[in-house]
Formats: structure tokens, sequence, C-alpha cells
């Protein structure tokens, strides 16, 4: 899968794609993460991406011309079906619905804003998506454009090592999840819950699944909601509701 992520700041993209799973992913030829320096979309001998707004106002807009050349600039060299998308607050919420579906395609350019914003034409006639990692406001979209690209790349075959892993985490099958212990046994007094030892499976999954519903309803129950819930899991609730 092809991310390309346009920003003034490629050294950030680089610092965090290079490393651990991402890291390993781009070696094996998994992902490709490629930061498009929007400096070389310039034509001005001060390379500027930004300018005054029109209309007066605080700070300084993103120029359409780099972005709309870079983005031009990749689909000449990958044509195909991609989707643009501009991180930005007024997105829609990125969760771990979106990530799946985002896995599914084969080529994402990230447009990451900075300063006061960028010119509206590049939201009205340039962007497919826009995705905002949550209601508060970042210097720049690059951290947002890593999130987004961490949450996705995870899911496809092969980032990671135990593929299992990837459908037991929180979010993934619309629940919290369950606490996880590993060695020693016994760390300070603190001990490891008895049935993690028992070697009975069905005991575990048993008592994984009541943690994972009762974390839900305790930190997020909102979640349960849309949660693909069975009977079992609904006379659970009931009973922790009850106490």
């Amino acid at each position: 899968m092809d991310f390309d992520i346009l920003t003034t700041f490629p050294e950030m993209i680089e610092a965090v794609a290079g490393l651990s799973i991402l890291g390993r992913a781009r070696q094996r030829g998994l992902i490709r993460v490629e930061a498009v320096n929007l400096r070389d979309f310039t034509h001005d001998r001060h390379r500027s991406t930004d300018d005054t707004p029109f209309g007066g106002g605080p700070g300084m807009v993103m120029k359409p011309e780099p972005v709309f050349d870079a983005v031009e600039s990749l689909l000449s060299r990958k044509p195909g079906k991609v989707r643009i998308i501009l991180l930005t607050p007024q997105g829609r919420r990125f969760d771990q619905g979106m990530a799946e579906q985002l896995a599914c395609e084969s080529h994402l350019i990230m447009i990451c804003g900075r300063y006061e914003g960028i010119d509206e034409r590049i939201r009205e006639h340039l962007v497919t998506d826009e995705i905002s990692i949550g209601d508060y406001v970042l210097t720049g979209g690059e951290l947002a454009a890593l999130a987004v690209v961490d949450a996705v790349a995870r899911l496809l075959p092969g980032v990671l090592g135990d593929e299992s892993s990837v459908h037991s985490e929180s979010f993934s099958s619309g629940l919290l999840e369950y606490p996880q212990y590993t060695r020693p046994a016994e760390y300070r007094g603190y001990q490891v819950p008895e049935v993690l030892l028992s070697g009975n499976h069905e005991e575990i999954r048993k008592w994984r699944r009541l943690q994972s519903l009762e974390r839900t309803l305790n930190k997020r129950p909102d979640l349960l909601e849309s949660a693909p819930l069975t009977e079992e899991d609904r006379r659970i609730i009931k009973r922790i509701k009850e106490q």
C-alpha cells in the first residue's frame, strides 16, 4: 500500500515512519511511505508555501499551487484509484471503522495543513476525504497523518507479526480490550488473576469477555450501542449493572 504525505516538514514523517513496525513494513516492501516536500513544488526563490489571507486577518494561509502541483505529479507517476485526504479539524472523526475502510485502498495521498489554514480551493476541488483525529488543534497535520498511517498499516496482511492480535484489540470488536498480564506472576505483592494461570482456555475466554464488557460499560458505554453483542453478552451486562 502506498502512503504519500504532503508536508513542509518531511523530517517529521521520516522520523516516525522509519521506526518500529512501520519501519519494518517499509523494509519488507509491505507499505511505501513517502514524505513529499511541498517546497519542491514552489516557483519563487523563497520556496513559499503560504501567503497572507485575502480580506485580511491573522496568520498565513497555505497556497494552492504547491499542493495541486504535488498531487498532480504523484498521480502522473502512479495513475489509478486514489483517495486524497486532508487532515483537518473540520473532517470526519477518525476511528477504527474508518481505518478498516482505508486499509482496503491501494494508494492514499495525505495533505498536512499548516499555519492558519489552507486555500479553500484545495478542499473544494482536490481532496476526496477530510479526516480529523479529534476535537483539538495541532500545529500541523503531520502528527495526524502519522496516526492514520499507523492505524491503517497495521491492518494490512503481514505488517504485524501475529495477525490474530488485530482482532483482539480495543475497538476491533466494538469493545475495549480486556486486561493483559505477563511474567512475573507476582510482582510487589500484586498477583496475576488465577484464571489466566489455569490453562483452561474456555474459562480464560469467558473471563476476558467479562472484563472487556465491564471495562466498556464503565469507561465507554457509548460503544455498547453499536457493538455486535450476543445474548450472553447482554446477560453479562445486565448482571454487571445489577451489582
